[in-house]
């Protein structure tokens, strides 16, 4: 087989850089997936309870950049969708990010009014604290909220979910739900927020379906790349992995799913519950929330944070300063192969990428394409 490029990984990097190669560039290209299907951990699909399922975990879409929300809109319509999520904390479920509305459902009236107006007068409303920032900032009665909240909220989940404290990791993660000086009870505040109408496997197939484009599925790129002639490689798996871990193993943390179908209509109130403190799971998902879909049954998933280990699939890269050196050998090779592989996405960037950023990620690296190709 003979294509201008192969491109290894079928999520959103991987595709969005596909279409635009082939569609832009005209251009042919291979896709190299070891999935037995497109979309990366986006995939959703019917179970065989008649289910529309993400198998990864649900995805929510958002995003504030106009480009990125064109770009999709042209391969899905969307169904209007504001993601919520509940905490279970002294066994009440309350809002996340926590918020005015979790400080009044945990706290008597007046004493939570007192602590509202505390926050609004150190921080303003609206803003976005990131709880080890209140931890530091905090004075009188906010550093008894701060560190319930860092308790209740932060410290539990956070060592179930990355077997580390949250001091133990890069700010950025923390930051990711921060104490929010709202009653805005939505967990994204982005200005494009929905799911696509027909499925993520809908989205990404519309994404594929050019002549341009042949797609391998259940294939280890290594096992079959002498066999293919091509001009140029993007590689979006994890980056120590292509490299035959040469200076050692970059670490993740991984998930497991359990689904389960059940004779009612709805399980919980919310798309997500997390247990912050309790049980070895970290949430149950219910996706009939997110996809909107009628139907007398619902499934729900419950998420199981996974150590390290090669042989658990790779999900979250774990933001740290010595993980941070060891990614940066790794990119002194990849410079070194620049002309003829290209690097890019959550594992490859071995960066805590949302969907939209994995698109914008692919977007721009597509556009320095583009300027070399005139």
């Amino acid at each position: 087989m003979k294509v201008d490029w192969v491109i290894v990984g079928a999520g959103f990097t991987g595709a969005t850089l596909a279409e635009r190669i082939a569609s832009e560039l005209n251009q042919k290209v291979l896709l190299i997936e070891q999935r037995d299907h497109i979309g990366g951990n986006s995939y959703d699909c019917y179970n065989q309870d008649g289910i529309l399922i993400h198998k990864y975990g649900s995805h929510t879409f958002h995003t504030n950049s106009h480009m990125v929300w064109n770009y999709l809109s042209k391969f899905t319509e969307w169904r209007p969708y504001f993601h919520h999520v509940l905490a279970v904390v002294d066994g009440k479920k309350v809002p996340v990010p926590f918020n005015l509305n979790s400080i009044y459902a945990l706290f008597p009236p007046k004493y939570a009014e007192k602590l509202e107006d505390l926050l609004i007068q150190h921080y303003g409303y609206g803003v976005k604290v990131p709880i080890l920032k209140l931890r530091e900032s905090a004075s009188g009665d906010l550093i008894l909220l701060a560190e319930y909240i860092y308790k209740k909220v932060f410290y539990h989940y956070t060592l179930k979910h990355w077997q580390l404290k949250p001091d133990e990791l890069d700010p950025s993660v923390t930051a990711r739900v921060p104490v929010y000086i709202s009653r805005d009870n939505r967990y994204f505040q982005d200005t494009y927020q929905g799911i696509p109408k027909h499925s993520y496997a809908d989205l990404f197939s519309r994404m594929l379906k050019h002549p341009n484009i042949s797609v391998l599925l259940n294939t280890d790129y290594r096992e079959v790349i002498e066999d293919i002639k091509f001009n140029r490689m993007i590689y979006t798996g994890p980056i120590d992995a292509f490299f035959n871990y040469k200076h050692g193993r970059l670490p993740y943390r991984s998930l497991r799913f359990e689904f389960e179908t059940l004779n009612q209509e709805y399980y919980q109130e919310a798309g997500t519950i997390n247990y912050t403190n309790e049980y070895e799971f970290t949430r149950i998902l219910e996706t009939k929330h997110l996809t909107g879909q009628i139907s007398p049954h619902t499934t729900i998933t419950t998420v199981y944070p996974m150590e390290d280990n090669p042989n658990n699939e790779p999900y979250y890269p774990i933001p740290r300063a010595e993980n941070r050196q060891l990614y940066s050998e790794y990119v002194k090779e990849a410079e070194q192969i620049k002309d003829k592989v290209l690097f890019a996405g959550r594992l490859a960037d071995y960066k805590y990428y949302n969907m939209d950023q994995a698109v914008a990620r692919a977007l721009t690296l597509y556009k320095q394409i583009a300027e070399k190709s005139i």
